[in-house]
Formats: C-alpha cells, structure tokens, sequence
C-alpha cells in the first residue's frame, strides 16, 4: 500500500492565499496525503474559506489553537497530529507543483535519506516568477547547514520511519524550520537535494522572513542557545551565514 504523506500548513490570516495553497496539494498526482491545517488564531477570514474544503475532502482536516503562539508551535501541532510515515510543510501563501510529491517521494527511496528538498521559484504577491532558488550542493551535512540554510521549508520532506521518531521545530519566533533540519543531519544522516523546481515561494513584504536584518538576531540566537556553539564558532557561521545572504540577495 502507498505510503501516506502528512502535509503541515499554518494559517494566520491566510485568507487571500490559503485556496491557491490547498488547491495545489489537491492538485497532486501523488493522491495519497492528509493535509493538516493549524489556525494559529486568524481575525480575517481564512477559517470560513477552509473549512468549504473540509467537507468535500475528507484528507483535509483543520486544527484551531486557542491564541495566536506562532508558527513554530503551531507546525509542531500538526507534526504531533501526523499519521503519515513522510512529513511535509507548506505554508499557506506558497505553492506545490503537481509532480511535486511524487517526485520527491521517489528521489528519497533512491537515496535512502530522511530528508530531502528541492529547487523552487519565487512568486510576487500576485503570482509572478521573480527568481529562482536552485540547488548547488545536493548532498548537506551538519556544517554545511550551519553555515547557511540550503533547505527552503516549503520543499522539505521527513521520513519518520528512517528517523525512528518524530522530530519537533525547536520553540523559537524564526529559525525554527533551520533548526529541525539542523537536529536531523546532526544525528549522522545527509540531507539530499533535487535540483528541479517543484515548489514556489511568494515573497510578501510583510512576512515574516522579509526583516533581514532583525533574522540576523535570530540566526546567532540558534548557533549558540539551539546548537549550543561555543561563541567562536557561532562568529564564524554568522559571518559564512552573512556571505551566502549576500550573495543570495546580489544573484
């Protein structure tokens, strides 16, 4: 029998968004999946726009938190609540390929590894291509992702069987998503990259990734009270982590 993929969406006020992200899982030519949406306390109406899903599709569940508590905490409720053997995470602004699913399902029983990700586009708040993340190293071990985060978390992929155990984002506002990965690759594996677009990214200038500078505090808060680096070399992966921004920021 198929495997199942447990699929984890956040929802905070998704409601111009969140159809085009649950219409893109459904799009799917892998049709085995659950889709797990976690309202993180949303006052517009994204709640309503879901739940006219719930009923026509019965691999859509929705799951409501009592107060906002961020999409750390709400991405662990939904990795709590997961059936599937592979855990995947899209957020509600971004967009699955149709192939997607069933070409990273693939890709990670040719490699044998617990995690895997891939190249994806970045979309403007209308839909527009505006870039492209490509993947230049496919094979990613514990320093290599301390010294930047290769892994986009709408392209990530868990196998939990392989792993033994579910594996939580550590409770932190950013970075939590670079920090799971980190605590993945840390226990011995390699982290495989697929190098074809399977996932688009839309670029919000009122996200939360978008203040690049104040994600700076947050990266050397994970180097030394998440990784638990000595103070030098969280100097030395801040400054690696700087250059790839940079470089990112100028391609």
């Amino acid at each position: 029998m198929p495997e199942l993929v447990s699929i984890i969406t956040p929802i905070y006020n998704s409601e111009k968004f969140i159809e085009s992200a649950i219409k893109s899982v459904q799009d799917q030519t892998y049709p085995y999946w659950e889709m797990i949406l976690i309202d993180d306390g949303s006052t517009d109406g994204s709640i309503n726009l879901v739940r006219t899903f719930l009923d026509n599709d019965e691999r859509i569940q929705l799951i409501s938190l009592q107060e906002n508590q961020g999409p750390a905490m709400a991405r662990n409720e939904g990795i709590k609540m997961a059936r599937g053997r592979y855990i995947a995470f899209l957020d509600s602004d971004d967009l699955w390929l149709p192939v997607k699913l069933d070409k990273q399902l693939k890709f990670m029983n040719i490699n044998n590894s617990p995690l895997s990700f891939s190249a994806y586009q970045k979309i403007d708040e209308n839909g527009n291509i505006i870039g492209q993340v490509s993947i230049k190293k496919t094979k990613i071990s514990y320093t290599d992702l301390l010294k930047t985060n290769h892994i986009g978390c709408l392209t990530a992929m868990i196998d939990t069987k392989l792993l033994g155990e579910k594996m939580y984002m550590p409770f932190v506002k950013k970075r939590h998503d670079h920090g799971l990965w980190l605590s993945i690759v840390n226990k011995g594996y390699t982290a495989f990259g697929i190098n074809e677009v399977l996932a688009q990214y839309r670029c919000r200038k009122n996200s939360i990734s978008h203040d690049k500078i104040n994600i700076l505090h947050h990266q050397w808060k994970l180097y030394r009270e998440i990784e638990r680096l000595s103070f030098i070399r969280s100097m030395y992966y801040m400054l690696s982590y700087a250059w790839y921004g940079f470089i990112k920021w100028i391609a």
